[in-house]
């Protein structure tokens, strides 16, 4: 489903990767990686059940997380945006007091739900914001407060599992084999997906169809397996800055959750590739001269989508050429749009940048699965291709040590 196009085609030893994703698929944390055939259905209704109750009683719904906990939702809620009426919010991403007020001056006095994610419950960020909207909770809706809360957390341990036991919140589970940057087909993601109006059967779906070529194509065919390896390549090669690109604005935080998952895969033990992500053409206008002629420690990944929108624009023709794009006149804006995407590839090689494309099917819900699905497995292949473990994030820890010693929490 998910192509991959490189102008340098690189050799893939077929035992090694072989054994690799052997390894992926039997880690404790390997979850995710047969997860669109394992969906239990019955969970899905039930999440479907949920995000039908909040649609008809919640202007709002504010889910609440950071890291893996919002922005694989949210990356395909921008890119697709919901067809429902219920609107979703964000709280608990960072510790600012501009974006938390934000959140309450829309809400307003709106009728509104909360989902907050999070495996412990104690995570900082997540968890004040959970203290804030709960008390505005409780001032609206009294009694009924707990009705509209919406927990997705460990199956049996926790703070937050056990606050949802003891105050009768609808609970979703988050698998103990999947960690957060890999969870968007979970109930982490599909709860609010669902919620916003987005059709959460066609989103595994596509994720499924990408899963199942792992068993139909021959590894070497694989368009993740070849994405992971010509990355790796480039690696020793010194490239060590990827920049994922796409020319649909949309598509910008998808990009963010694809930072999120490549960077904390990655980088660890003074290793791996920096993820950076831009959005064409508007930073071909800020960030284009430094692609252009800046270090060559730099490739691009083009993210794309071969069929045309279904929306679209005709450039009209003007008596008065005075913009002087009459020779435009009759050719759609999308055209125009995909001229540029092949324009920067063919510009960005001859300037000494090696460019992969990854191309999905159409702008669908089906292809936002497949993508989630093909990222995830490249990249959990290209932390082993690396020598370092796809699914810890260590590093994390230290910012948080430093932060807990500085508010005097006990113990730090």
């Amino acid at each position: 489903m998910i192509r991959f196009e490189s102008e340098q085609p690189v050799a893939v030893n077929v035992a090694t990767i072989e054994e690799l994703l052997s390894e992926i698929r039997n880690d404790k944390m390997g979850g995710w990686y047969d997860l669109p055939k394992k969906i239990d259905s019955a969970e899905v209704e039930k999440i479907k059940s949920a995000a039908e109750k909040i649609q008809l009683d919640s202007e709002y719904l504010v889910c609440v997380g950071i890291g893996g906990s919002y922005l694989g939702h949210k990356a395909v809620i921008d890119a697709l945006g919901g067809s429902g009426e219920t609107k979703v919010f964000y709280a608990g991403n960072s510790l600012s007091a501009r974006e938390l007020k934000k959140v309450f001056d829309e809400i307003g006095d709106a009728d509104f739900s909360v989902n907050i994610i999070s495996k412990s419950g104690t995570t900082t960020e997540p968890a004040i914001a959970f203290r804030f909207l709960k008390e505005k909770l409780k001032q609206k809706y009294d009694d009924k407060a707990s009705e509209r809360i919406y927990v997705t957390t460990d199956a049996a341990r926790g703070a937050l599992y056990g606050e949802a036991t003891q105050e009768k919140y609808t609970r979703f589970v988050i698998p103990d084999n999947i960690g957060g940057r890999y969870s968007v087909l979970t109930p982490v993601g599909l709860l609010p997906i669902a919620a916003a109006g987005i059709d959460i059967d066609r989103l595994i779906a596509g994720a499924f169809i990408e899963h199942r070529e792992i068993k139909e194509k021959h590894v070497s065919d694989l368009a993740a397996v070849k994405y992971a390896c010509s990355r790796a390549k480039l690696l020793k090669d010194g490239f060590d800055v990827e920049v994922l690109a796409s020319f649909e604005p949309s598509m910008n935080t998808f990009e963010e959750w694809w930072k999120q998952l490549f960077g904390e895969s990655e980088g660890k033990q003074n290793q791996g590739i920096f993820p950076a992500a831009t959005v064409y053409t508007t930073d071909l206008h800020s960030l284009g001269q430094y692609l252009q002629e800046g270090r060559r420690n730099i490739f691009e990944t083009m993210l794309s989508f071969a069929k045309p929108p279904e929306v679209d624009f005709e450039i009209p023709e003007l008596k008065q050429d005075l913009d002087q794009l009459n020779y435009l006149a009759g050719k759609k804006l999308s055209f125009v749009n995909e001229q540029a995407r092949l324009a920067t590839i063919e510009a960005h090689r001859a300037g000494g940048i090696p460019v992969f494309e990854v191309i999905a099917p159409d702008y669908s819900v089906e292809s936002l699965g497949a993508l989630i699905y093909f990222f995830e497995l490249a990249c959990a292949l290209s932390a082993k291709l690396a020598g370092v473990n796809p699914f810890d994030q260590p590093g994390v820890e230290a910012y948080k040590t430093a932060m807990f010693h500085l508010l005097g929490k006990a113990g730090f």
